[in-house]
């Protein structure tokens, strides 16, 4: 038990020791004479604590990987660690009858399960991957599809819930959907965000107003050519009235365009080249999918000035040559 004493000379002398104790869940010795063994001890564990975002999400990532092949082995023996004591499981599917359920188990059922299955042949495969950490807990979420003897099986998504036991990453509670169809789909997402932006910049040029702001967030922020043309949503409207009162507000017509899903398959961004009445323009926007349906939150136009024509820009722009 530490004594008022030692409590007041750890807390004054080594603050960071104090803290990272409390981070590692170990006390420190009263006997004062055994402090510096003690301050290396926690050091040693607490600096893990403090690795940078992505060191942590490489141990994270290795403790899933680490959980998958030895289910693949029915390897329990390598499982139980991966796991807290009191860990839950939590899956949501559907029965036979398109009804939906809920149904959980502790993590010595889940071993029992495996142990029984033996190494069948199955695999998990993870379409995409987001991890959120703070401190010592972290959340991962993760679409896959599941195949068992070489056949498709089910998909959906896996959340894990992690936490940082004295330096070592461990799973607290994995929770699945679980389903036949509706399966996540980078290329089939791709498509999709591809024509929704086709169909925005169809709506400018046939001047549809309420389609072409209707595909973007209230929030969203517009930035186009000019230094000053910086908008929201409602501020872009406002000042693109009279061109959409127009047969046409204005026609950019796309002439290629490069997408990318990001991790955990709710945010995207591309950046595409485009033919405008200005000449070739490069723009870059990102969209996020809210509702299951993909909304632009972000856009940025931009004049591609050809670098050989870079000297008579400036000067056009009163910057003289570079």
């Amino acid at each position: 038990m530490l004594t008022p004493l030692t409590v007041l000379l750890t807390y004054r002398l080594t603050p960071l020791v104090d803290f990272l104790a409390g981070l590692s869940h170990l006390h420190l010795s009263s006997d004062l004479k055994s402090l510096e063994m003690k301050k290396g001890i926690l050091l040693s564990i607490g600096l893990f604590c403090l690795l940078p975002t992505y060191a942590q999400e490489d141990h994270i990532r290795a403790t899933i990987d680490k959980m998958f092949q030895a289910m693949y082995k029915a390897d329990t023996a390598t499982l139980r660690p991966l796991f807290t004591p009191g860990a839950k499981f939590m899956s949501y599917s559907y029965d036979s009858k398109g009804n939906p359920r809920a149904k959980g188990e502790l993590v010595n059922d889940f071993l029992r399960g495996i142990g029984l299955m033996g190494e069948a042949q199955m695999e998990e495969r993870l379409l995409s991957w987001q991890c959120l950490i703070d401190e010592g807990i972290a959340s991962v979420w993760t679409p896959y599809e599941f195949y068992f003897e070489g056949k498709f099986s089910h998909c959906g998504v896996n959340s894990f819930q992690l936490i940082n036991v004295q330096g070592v990453w461990k799973i607290s509670m994995i929770t699945d959907t679980r389903r036949k169809s509706g399966c996540p789909s980078a290329e089939k997402e791709t498509m999709v965000i591809d024509s929704l932006v086709n169909a925005w910049h169809h709506a400018a040029a046939i001047a549809d107003e309420d389609h072409f702001f209707g595909l973007m967030t209230k929030e969203a922020v517009y930035i186009g050519t000019d230094a000053t043309e910086r908008w929201l949503r409602d501020e872009l409207r406002e000042w693109s009235r009279e061109y959409f009162k127009k047969e046409s507000a204005w026609d950019f017509k796309p002439l290629s365009r490069n997408i990318t899903i990001g991790p955990g398959g709710e945010i995207a961004w591309f950046d595409e080249l485009l033919d405008t009445w200005m000449g070739t323009c490069r723009s870059t926007g990102i969209m996020e999918r809210m509702d299951g349906d993909w909304k632009i939150i972000y856009y940025h136009l931009s004049v591609a000035v050809p670098n050989d024509k870079m000297d008579g820009y400036r000067a056009l722009i009163g910057k003289g040559k570079g």
